[in-house]
């Protein structure tokens, strides 16, 4: 399918739908400047569409990188270059199904994160995984030193890919390679590689899993949202995942009574009939009884999660025979209000329980 398209998507939906599905703690925790969360609020209430605002913000922060890079200043420009992008992310959230609009804003994405890896040191590299006759994306990111595993990290229905780059950050620090994943139906694997969610999505995420074997010993999985229904399943078929964080995901996915949330589910899978959706929700679900997790697997959870109820999270925990679940009595969706300790504890998660386990031979 060439995609669908509703003429009331995106910045023409009421500001305060778009301010529930991307709230500040969400911007700060995918690294949107706070200068620039505060001018969003201001462009936005004073009329102005959300993505001409944040593609402005975007606009003023690659001036100041190319300014940065001219004037030998590779530091700030790296960091100018990583809040442009951050601002392109946003915009194009603005738009849930694949119009030509959405496609140039997340190009516009996707370059400024290139120029940043270009930067960062050692560079970031951008990867196209082979899958079902198409290509699948992702950045691969490494240490300054021998990586003593890799972290695969994904979102599920808007985050996507390098919107995780303060999480790698965490993960480098304390040693890690990591791969920031676009899988089916996320990202440049769905806007111009066609790859939606009607694959085999265990398949498709051992696929990275390949990818980050080759660069380091052992592989991890970090699936945020609908993505860490996508890293169990995936931990469950394929021994060789070694770690699982699974962050507020459900483990046998409905349609939920947000007009976002559907709209992203049927633009991830190409199609706006509901039964569709849910009968893919079906075949890509856990199964409780027969889906084991063999490696040791940590569970997120907030109790002001939305979407999200624990117990909905809990045939992960029970299909697990070394399960941690981490609770934040008030944590939002994916924890974004305590981000910086979330991301803290998952990235220590990791690093201990590749130090813990001998080097594959």
């Amino acid at each position: 399918m060439t995609g669908i398209h509703r003429p009331d998507d995106g910045p023409n939906a009421p500001i305060e739908v778009l301010w529930r599905a991307m709230p500040v703690t969400r911007m700060l925790d995918n690294g949107v400047d706070y200068a620039d969360v505060l001018a969003m609020q201001r462009s936005t209430a004073d009329g102005i569409a959300w993505d001409k605002a944040a593609e402005g913000l975007a606009t003023a922060q690659l001036e100041r990188a190319r300014a940065a890079e001219r004037d030998g200043h590779p530091v700030t420009a790296f960091a100018a270059y990583r809040a442009a992008a951050a601002d392109l992310l946003f915009a194009q959230m603005a738009f849930n199904f694949d119009s030509a609009r959405k496609r140039s804003l997340y190009d516009a994405f996707t370059d400024a994160v290139g120029r940043a890896a270009a930067l960062a040191d050692p560079p970031w590299e951008r990867e196209y995984i082979p899958f079902a006759d198409g290509l699948m994306n992702a950045w691969l990111l490494r240490p300054a030193t021998e990586p003593i595993g890799a972290v695969i990290v994904f979102g599920g229905q808007s985050g996507w890919g390098a919107a995780y780059l303060p999480q790698a950050d965490a993960l480098l620090r304390r040693g890690m390679a990591v791969l920031l994943a676009e899988g089916p139906g996320q990202g440049e694997s769905r806007l111009r590689h066609r790859i939606l969610l009607d694959v085999d999505v265990r398949a498709a995420y051992s696929a990275f899993v390949s990818r980050a074997l080759t660069v380091a010993p052992r592989a991890g999985l970090w699936g945020n949202s609908l993505g860490g229904l996508y890293a169990a399943t995936t931990a469950a078929a394929d021994r060789r995942v070694s770690a699982v964080c699974v962050n507020s995901a459900p483990a046998q996915p409905r349609l939920q009574p947000f007009r976002t949330f559907v709209d992203q589910a049927a633009a991830m899978l190409g199609t706006s009939d509901t039964d569709a959706i849910q009968a893919n929700f079906d075949r890509i679900a856990f199964r409780p009884g027969v889906d084991r997790i063999r490696c040791p697997l940590l569970v997120l959870h907030g109790g002001a999660d939305p979407i999200v109820r624990l117990d909905q999270q809990q045939p992960f925990l029970d299909a697990a025979h070394d399960a941690t679940l981490r609770v934040w009595e008030d944590g939002e969706h994916t924890i974004y209000n305590h981000a910086h300790e979330r991301t803290a504890y998952v990235a220590d998660w990791f690093a201990d329980q590749f130090t813990a386990q001998q080097p594959r031979t």
